[in-house]
């Protein structure tokens, strides 16, 4: 049998970083992951290319939505062939993965698939913002087997007891922990194993969630600090910035969070995925229209937006 985890958890929680520890618990074992993003461009599946596993990509949409259940099975069905112990689903930010046991209990389907459980993944700074804006944070936590508490070293200690007073009133009898850069203890995971997963309920599969928008930004002419300068106009108005972008002194990982905005030197970009940026915000935020307000205080750049 091949066990499979999923991994969930609001844009920006970590869960790529996550994956980088996660993975390293099973040091003896085949392991695949299959990468959901939500935008056109992946940027998680690049990020996880330095831990060399077998790896399916599917981007553009939610794993658990109509529009992308068949590509989701079809990932899952290669990987069940291949015979491999452990296959990790990272799903998009945006997913309601409440139908994971609706697909998963297709015996007929895969016979050799073993669910071991849902982690999921909160981000200790931002939380109590997302949960009380997005109805998928609800949704991720009410199907997680083991809840893990992650970016505790920017967040204060009444705003971790605030999330642990939720979470334990939502999963009262499921492992819970606090962690920084996604580190996970081989403790941890005994601790989820020593109680079976939940089985999750035949949630329905879902179509697009129509609160929910995404754009993409192709930029050039920018310096670094000019980039971050134009990136911090906007980024408080979305949930998520990702990307790639090539400056002067450089090529860079863009990652915002809310209104922390971050670039990484990254020298691998994908060919025609370098200077494009995902934007993923929802309703009530004013990204599209703060995104043009910061344009126009560029002039010597240029952005096209898709």
């Amino acid at each position: 049998m091949t066990k499979l985890y999923l991994i969930t958890g609001f844009l920006g929680a970590g869960k790529t970083t996550f994956l980088h520890q996660f993975v390293r618990l099973f040091p003896d074992r085949r392991t695949a992951i299959v990468v959901n993003e939500f935008g056109k461009q992946g940027v998680d599946g690049t990020l996880l290319e330095d831990l060399d596993i077998k790896m399916e990509e599917i981007n553009n949409g939610s794993i658990f939505c109509a529009c992308k259940i068949e590509q989701f099975e079809d990932a899952l069905l290669r990987l069940q062939q291949e015979n491999f112990d452990v296959i990790f689903v990272e799903a998009s930010g945006l997913s309601d993965p409440t139908a994971v046991g609706t697909i998963l209990r297709q015996r007929d389907k895969f016979p050799d698939l073993e669910y071991a459980g849902a982690i999921c993944l909160v981000d200790g700074a931002r939380f109590m913002t997302v949960y009380k804006t997005a109805r998928v944070c609800r949704m991720q936590l009410a199907i997680s087997d083991m809840i893990i508490i992650n970016k505790c070293d920017i967040a204060s200690r009444e705003q971790l007891d605030e999330i642990n007073t939720i979470i334990r009133a939502q999963k009262p009898n499921r492992p819970t922990f606090e962690t920084t850069f996604g580190q996970i203890r081989p403790e941890w995971l005994t601790a989820m194993e020593e109680q079976p997963a939940e089985d999750p309920a035949d949630g329905q599969i879902h179509t697009r969630d129509i609160t929910l928008r995404k754009l993409l930004l192709h930029i050039s002419g920018f310096s670094k600090k000019d980039l971050t300068s134009f990136l911090r106009m906007f980024a408080e108005e979305t949930y998520r910035i990702k990307g790639f972008a090539s400056t002067p002194e450089g090529r860079f990982v863009v990652d915002c969070v809310g209104p922390m905005v971050e670039l990484r030197e990254f020298e691998n970009a994908p060919a025609g995925e370098e200077n494009t940026l995902v934007v993923l915000f929802g309703n009530g935020l004013p990204a599209q229209r703060a995104i043009k307000e910061a344009v126009s205080w560029f002039p010597n750049a240029e952005v096209t937006i898709e």
